[in-house]
């Protein structure tokens, strides 16, 4: 059996009085006529020894603290030291010292008591590594460090504590008052403003100002205005904290400052850089991405990462066509340059990315370049286009990318459209073996880009990548070259898969490419013949909306795997399902070997992009995508469901942030 002291003392304080009672009970027995007397000796006995007992404490309290063995060793190495120390048998408190009766017991004696009553929360094994524990007492932070050597009946553990409260208090304020920046940007500054009185133009500005200043007048923080639409603040950590708890609501309220103007701003912030200069790069990277994704919405980038907040509104298209006159310059010296071409669009290609290949195709034609498109024949949801440039005689235009790894070189350009991220693309090989390359693409953008790319078009406000590649094609090349029929309506089809046949996503650019495109013999007709399904496919997708619910405005179905080939119903069910009365956004997942493929799809008024990035995919506002790895349909459908109510939840923040 253990030898525990404390409660062997209390062992036989108890043992005296039980055996004093017995004594008396004995005695009241013999001699009733005495029964108050020995009652009244009984009660003096008993105060006598716990008085005696106490004393008995506070006497073991102070040799075992060590205030009556001078000389000792233990006396002169622990007792005087600035910094508590105790002395644990097991979990009972055995001896401390000055500071530690001063500083955590203030100034009262605990003998043998449990150390979890004055170090709550110490566990030794922790406080035994290098780093020690934490441990939290009322208002104070120590840090606590053990050495436990082996005992006779019990162990003996050293505790040093030293204490952590003022540093942790500086360090919590150095760490909120670290500053950050912001870069304020108007969305489409000139396009906004353009055909706008000078009077109306100065309201808007002026409201903007406002509600920045607003902003910024909370904090301690400075801001200034640095060009036409642009502003930069300084602001510390603390503040930082303040608007994304609050996301960013200034969004909201610059939105609400005239409805029938498209009015809106973006915000690159940067946080947690090791100077202001760094936060200050990482608040441009931030700005990039956050207008990179359309625009009106706040992007955070720090050292980890980007967190973004806002973006559910449309982005303000731009009409000028400087910018696609300089890229196609551009892009025209990189494929002279280079010896050889692949163009590649995003694994399970649709009739948007094979029609842009097309395109590019065409201008590394006229440029008198070899190139291929690499693309898988047996997992494509453009069947239709690929078998209608085949029947043109084009079938050598496409190469399966294992095949276009042997022709690869080191001054082979790589062009990839219709995405932007790496983990997207057709092969992931052909672009690290590639010498350089470019990205045509017009989703909004995300984190996992292509990066070092040495040429990007990326235009998020364009309807498709088509779109962009048809605008390319109109500043390549001489006034007889052009692209073939074909050609003409693999783009048009592209514009009209991602467009919904212009229904959705359209500004005047888009109408304009289409309108080149039919100049190009481009046929209506046998264009819509290029998204007729098979009978199986049809009965697939119908099977996908008639297994659908509803759930806070969205349709949601949610199924097995589907029969081989039967992979072009998931998007057209997404697209049918928005028929609904009532349905602002559709998603349809099916499960695959993988995990559950998920395909979204709204008619502007829910941002699905912002859903699916909350379940690792992505996309564009009014369709995207993601893969759910390694989930079941039931797992898919409660994540799917979780990600909308936090949606919905932002909205309604953001609802309420305006109402303010």
């Amino acid at each position: 059996m253990k030898y525990k002291p404390r409660v062997t003392l209390e062992v036989l304080t108890v043992g005296l009085l039980v055996l004093c009672a017995a004594l008396t009970a004995m005695v009241v027995v013999v001699l009733p006529q005495a029964a108050w007397v020995a009652a009244a000796l009984y009660l003096v006995l008993a105060a006598a020894l716990a008085v005696l007992a106490g004393r008995i404490r506070s006497a073991i309290a102070k040799w075992l603290h060590g205030s009556t063995f001078d000389g000792s060793k233990m006396k002169f190495t622990l007792e005087k030291l600035s910094a508590p120390v105790v002395l644990l048998s097991g979990n009972s408190v055995l001896w401390y010292n000055d500071a530690f009766r001063a500083q955590l017991l203030g100034g009262e004696e605990f003998l043998l008591g449990s150390a979890a009553k004055v170090l709550p929360g110490l566990d030794l094994r922790i406080s035994a590594r290098g780093d020690g524990q934490l441990l939290r007492r009322e208002d104070r932070c120590w840090r606590a460090y053990s050495s436990t050597a082996p005992g006779g009946a019990e162990n003996i553990t050293l505790v040093y504590l030293t204490e952590e409260t003022e540093l942790r208090r500086v360090a919590a304020e150095y760490k909120a008052s670290r500053p950050g920046c912001l870069i304020f940007a108007i969305d489409g500054y000139d396009e906004v403003f353009e055909r706008m009185l000078d009077s109306e133009r100065a309201r808007l500005l002026e409201g903007v100002n406002r509600t920045i200043e607003e902003m910024l007048g909370k904090t301690t923080g400075m801001l200034r205005r640095f060009g036409s639409g642009r502003y930069i603040a300084v602001v510390e950590e603390r503040h930082l904290e303040q608007f994304a708890q609050a996301r960013y609501d200034v969004l909201d309220k610059i939105r609400a400052l005239d409805n029938e103007v498209n009015l809106s701003i973006s915000i690159g912030v940067g946080r947690g850089g090791k100077t202001l200069f760094e936060c200050q790069e990482l608040a441009v990277q931030a700005l990039d991405m956050a207008q990179g994704r359309g625009g009106d919405q706040a992007a955070e980038k720090t050292p980890d990462g980007f967190t973004f907040y806002g973006g559910v509104s449309h982005g303000v298209e731009k009409s000028s066509r400087v910018k696609s006159r300089l890229v196609a310059a551009a892009l025209v010296e990189l494929i002279k340059q280079a010896d050889s071409v692949v163009i590649m669009g995003h694994s399970q290609s649709d009739l948007d990315a094979i029609g842009a290949a097309e395109g590019v195709l065409r201008i590394c034609k006229i440029c008198d370049v070899p190139a291929v498109i690499a693309v898988r024949r047996g997992a494509t949801l453009a069947k239709s286009l690929i078998d209608a440039f085949d029947a043109a005689g084009c079938a050598d235009d496409f190469i399966e990318p294992e095949q276009a790894l042997e022709v690869v070189t080191r001054r082979t350009l790589c062009i990839v459209v219709d995405t932007y991220r790496r983990a997207l693309v057709e092969s992931t090989e052909i672009l690290d073996r590639c010498g350089s390359v470019a990205v045509i693409d017009h989703h909004r953008k995300a984190e996992g880009f292509i990066e070092n790319a040495v040429l990007v078009c990326h235009e998020p406000y364009a309807s498709s990548a088509s779109e962009l590649v048809t605008e390319l094609l109109q500043y390549v090349g001489g006034r007889d070259d052009k692209p073939t029929r074909v050609e003409a309506e693999g783009l048009l089809a592209g514009i009209m898969l991602d467009t919904r046949s212009f229904s959705l996503h359209t500004g005047v650019r888009t109408f304009e490419a289409a309108a080149v495109l039919r100049r190009h013999g481009a046929e209506t007709e046998r264009v819509k013949a290029l998204f007729n399904t098979s009978l199986e496919e049809y009965k697939a997708k119908c099977a996908l909306v008639e297994g659908a619910q509803t759930y806070k405005g969205c349709a949601l179905s949610v199924s097995g795997p589907l029969p081989p080939g039967m992979k072009v119903a998931v998007p057209q069910a997404a697209n049918d399902l928005l028929s609904i009365e009532g349905v602002q956004a559709s998603f349809v997942a099916v499960q695959n070997p993988g995990g559950v493929s998920v395909s979204a799809r709204s008619m502007g008024e829910v941002n699905v992009q912002v859903i699916m990035e909350a379940l690792g995919g992505g996309g564009h506002q009014t369709m995207a995508g993601g893969q759910l790895r390694g989930a079941t349909p039931e797992e898919a459908y409660k994540k799917i469901c979780a990600a909308i109510d936090l949606y919905r939840a932002a909205q309604a923040q953001s609802a309420q942030a305006v109402k303010k």
